[in-house]
């Protein structure tokens, strides 16, 4: 039995229909009816929705009469799971470029466009608005990304180390360059920037649970 006919008859058993369906998964009832006649597969993301909506284990779906996967699904639901992974990390590693070219841009511009009259000013601007608000909003779009999975949450102190080094790279530095001495970083600032993190990655993962609510069916 081809994996077609077994979410049709897994469909046909919950009493729902082809536009029930579709609208719970957010797709079109032409994809669905595509996927039941075996014209296209549905990627493991869809395939894992529809167990929970027909209320049947993944095995059942995805294993034929003999307990043996079927060789071409099988493929497919490979390649469709290592495209899901390969855009997720692709996501990541943008939104982490981002988040260090900002960085990188306010050290730069503290060294080279500030001087001792623009130091308060650059502070405000800066270390306590432009640098908050980049993580605040790069961890919300982990969080709602739900990317790294249960990981995202340690990337709050990756945050807050960087936000600790910019202050430390900057005023601590330029102190210790007038004052000819050496002084430890400010361990408060990496807690508050770790802090600006873990808010932002809440409020992602929240939306990330209403959403996925959302597509639960209507029974």
């Amino acid at each position: 039995m081809d994996i077609g006919v077994k979410i049709k008859d897994a469909r046909l058993a919950s009493n729902l229909t082809q536009e029930q369906v579709a609208e719970a998964l957010g797709i079109s009832r032409q994809t669905v009816s595509n996927w039941e006649n075996g014209k296209t597969y549905p990627d493991i993301i869809n395939v894992i929705k529809m167990s929970d909506l027909y209320h049947v284990s993944l095995d059942h779906l995805l294993k034929g009469e003999k307990q043996e996967k079927e060789p071409d699904y099988l493929d497919y639901l490979e390649e469709s799971t290592n495209t899901v992974k390969s855009k997720h990390k692709l996501s990541v590693l943008i939104l982490f470029m981002v988040y260090l070219g900002i960085w990188a841009a306010s050290l730069i511009a503290f060294w080279i466009f500030t001087d001792s009259s623009d130091a308060m000013g650059y502070g405000i601007m800066f270390l306590w608005v432009l640098l908050p608000a980049t993580t605040f909003v790069v961890s919300l779009l982990i969080g709602k990304g739900n990317y790294m999975g249960n990981w995202k949450w340690l990337s709050s102190l990756g945050f807050g180390i960087f936000y600790m080094l910019a202050e430390y790279a900057t005023f601590s530095a330029a102190n210790m360059v007038a004052f000819g001495k050496v002084n430890l970083p400010e361990f408060g600032t990496a807690l508050a920037g770790a802090v600006v993190s873990f808010s932002g990655l809440g409020i992602g993962a929240v939306i990330n649970f209403i959403q996925s609510k959302r597509t639960k069916p209507r029974r």
